[in-house]
């Protein structure tokens, strides 16, 4: 019989509670991508640390595959910790992932460079970012379950909106210390051992995160779900390719738009302005602290217009625009690059990336029952951005080198913003419901 399960009656919520569980989502996701993004915040210095070569496009090219390599575990961390949150619930997986980010994210602060122990420096690099991309596999689905159910019916976009809210604080955060220390050290004092104050402390704050998450209650709607004892697919991953596919490729869709701005816009383009144009590191970071910002300051109201237009316009807008102005962006940055130029980059590719990246996680997670939500989204998100996201720093300068024009970055970005576009409009109700507009005021 094919599973279409409804979602239970929730259980009453206090507005201390609603708010605690959105804190907490918030403040423990925005550990964990802070965890996870600083890598490519110290790309170049890592680089030239853990693969050194008298080409200096050659290391950059290694430290975005070890950036990568990351994105191969978080498909199966993803379906692994899904599956678990489905079934021991939201809150019990949220825990577990951040403890193990922690781990890997402090092995990376502590490996001796290639100089001091040879081969094995690159080699231990690749494990502890394959624990990080374990840990952050399973991190977005279950977070963006937990804000979703948490959320009133007619504030989903809005709620949900602040999983990236909390991607952009984490990144952003990053930013702000990496251009800190940048600012505060000496070229050769940051190479040598400030690049590793900030993995060292995202080393101390993983306990931190998991104690904040561990004092909210579990999800409303899976309680109910677990209250009312509704039946489970033997195979939710069978039950999901069987019953669900369109809306898994649709939701991967608009997961790879999303990947791939981020991706690019926050860690290739400032990394690459820094190496190639004479762009300080320490202006880079600031430049991705910046756009950060907007992001984190424009998603809820981009959320909150999906609440009351729909997702599918509110979307539609920011990723046609995005890929539009892809090329004549990038373009100007590169005929005339500088701190101020790059900040003005920054700002306006992030202005443009909340339009789709605020309503995404509500539009990903109401497209799939209670019971199979974490695993779908975990799906679909982590194989989109595996392929469109992890790999994009490593696209984006094969296909400069390739072709010989800086600019060939921005048909990336067109490319990935218009399979996003097309999604949406092959969107159905039927596979990905709308949620109902907010009433209007008055």
């Amino acid at each position: 019989m094919p599973h279409h399960a409804e979602s239970p009656q929730p259980i009453a919520l206090t507005t201390q509670a609603r708010r605690r569980a959105i804190v907490a989502s918030v403040i423990g996701n925005g550990l964990e991508w802070f965890d996870f993004g600083i890598y490519g915040m110290f790309a170049v210095i890592i680089a030239r640390q853990f693969f050194p070569a008298d080409d200096p496009l050659t290391p950059l090219l290694m430290a975005g595959a070890t950036f990568g390599l990351a994105f191969l575990a978080r498909p199966v961390g993803g379906v692994l910790i899904g599956l678990y949150a489905d079934r021991a619930g939201r809150k019990a997986a949220l825990t577990r992932v951040m403890l193990l980010m922690a781990v890997g994210t402090g092995m990376i602060g502590l490996i001796p460079p290639y100089s001091a122990i040879g081969i094995a420096a690159p080699l231990l690099l690749v494990a502890a970012r394959l624990l990080q991309g374990l840990s952050t596999g399973g991190e977005f689905a279950s977070a963006t379950a937990m804000l979703f159910e948490y959320a009133g019916p007619h504030r989903r976009g809005l709620v949900g909106s602040f999983q990236m809210c909390s991607q952009a604080l984490g990144f952003g955060l990053g930013g702000g210390i990496a251009w800190l220390l940048s600012s505060a050290l000496s070229a050769a004092e940051l190479a040598d051992w400030g690049w590793r104050l900030p993995f060292l402390l995202g080393l101390l704050i993983g306990p931190v995160g998991h104690y904040i998450r561990a004092r909210v209650d579990e999800s409303p709607e899976f309680t109910a779900w677990l209250r009312d004892r509704r039946p489970r697919p033997r195979s939710a991953i069978l039950t999901l390719l069987r019953e669900h596919p369109r809306a898994l490729l649709v939701a991967l869709g608009i997961v790879i738009a999303g990947t791939a701005s981020s991706y690019v816009v926050l860690i290739y383009i400032p990394v690459f302005g820094s190496t190639q144009f004479g762009v300080s590191i320490a202006t880079s970071q600031l430049a991705v602290f910046v756009g950060c910002t907007c992001l984190f300051v424009l998603c809820p109201l981009t959320g909150h217009l999906s609440d009351r237009y729909g997702r599918a316009p509110v979307m539609l807008t920011g990723i046609l625009l995005h890929a539009a102005l892809a090329y004549p962006l990038l373009a100007g940055l590169i005929a005339a690059p500088g701190a101020a130029r790059l900040i003005a980059y920054e700002v306006a590719a992030c202005v443009l990336m909340s339009l789709f990246w605020g309503p995404t996680p509500s539009a990903l997670a109401e497209a799939f029952p209670v019971d199979l939500r974490s695993t779908a989204v975990s799906l679909a998100y982590n194989l989109g951005v595996m392929i469109f996201g992890g790999l994009a720093p490593f696209f984006c300068t094969w296909l400069t080198r390739v072709s010989g024009n800086p600019v060939a970055p921005a048909w990336y970005l067109v490319v990935t913003g218009l399979t996003g576009a097309l999604a949406l409009i092959a969107r159905r109700r039927h596979y990905m419901a709308e949620a109902p507009p907010a009433p209007a005021s008055r």
